[in-house]
């Protein structure tokens, strides 16, 4: 896994969500979240079939945020897991060896080697810098990421108000993917929005 982590905004409108998905599904994305707080059960499923079909399209991962209910009823790739939510362990058990299991770890490196005890795909480091779309102090120090290759094996996630200027420093580092909403969904072209996080790779070494 090394790119564009793109995880999908709280939009009700399928239609829209679908669209501005394939603009950046076609621009090369490598994993894509479901992400929707505010969905009820039936438009979860309704747009997260949607959003596995086009995924299974562009032969990019899908996986679900918090559900892992809904990733077996899809049939996605995984789940990724909130520090509120079921722990890595009880998830991995549910899904099996072979989904993906992302792991929230924040600022907190004894998280990350847990989670990969657990049974973890990556861990998610962050938030880096403020978001638009989610509310937390922002307390994760660029460090971690590279402090976190000499601990984990497992693939390193940044987070956090990511655009391709502030994540370049956090690739350098060693961030494996980088996960970003708004800067894609609510850029003027989808497309070229995900073609400067994928430059951010272009000749970087991932530890």
């Amino acid at each position: 896994m090394r790119g564009l982590y793109l995880l999908t905004p709280n939009w009700d409108d399928t239609a829209r969500l679908l669209d501005v998905t394939e603009q950046a599904l076609q621009a090369g994305v490598a994993l894509l979240q479901y992400r929707h707080k505010t969905a009820g059960v039936a438009q979860r499923e309704e747009q997260g079939g949607a959003l596995l079909a086009l995924c299974r399209r562009y032969s990019v991962p899908f996986i679900v945020n918090d559900h892992a209910d809904l990733c077996l009823l899809l049939g996605a790739d995984g789940v990724h897991v909130g520090g509120t939510d079921a722990t890595v362990a009880q998830v991995r058990v549910a899904l099996g060896p072979d989904k993906i299991v992302g792991a929230s770890c924040y600022g907190d490196m004894q998280r990350a080697i847990d989670a990969q005890a657990a049974g973890a795909s990556y861990a998610a480091f962050g938030g880096f810098y403020p978001s638009r779309v989610k509310q937390y102090a922002v307390t994760t120090q660029a460090d971690i990421v590279d402090r976190a290759g000499a601990v984990i094996t497992l693939p390193r996630v940044v987070i956090g108000g990511m655009t391709p200027g502030n994540a370049r420093p956090l690739v350098a580092r060693g961030a494996a993917l980088v996960a970003a909403i708004s800067s894609v969904y609510l850029a003027a072209d989808a497309a070229a929005a995900v073609a400067e996080f994928r430059a951010l790779y272009d000749g970087a070494e991932i530890a």
